[in-house]
């Protein structure tokens, strides 16, 4: 996963891969974190 370095020429996590991983799962934590609340708050409104 280096793919900034590849694009690029940089490294600004000095080559380790955590930037690009970071890039990937911030976005799919934030995707889960807003499904699940959309799933508990229509749970919610469905038992009233």
């Amino acid at each position: 996963m280096d793919f900034i370095e590849r694009i690029f020429g940089v490294a600004p996590d000095g080559g380790n891969g955590m930037l690009e991983f970071l890039l990937f799962a911030i976005p799919v934590a934030g995707s889960l974190l807003l499904i699940t609340l959309r799933r508990n708050q229509t749970g919610r409104r469905d038992k009233r």
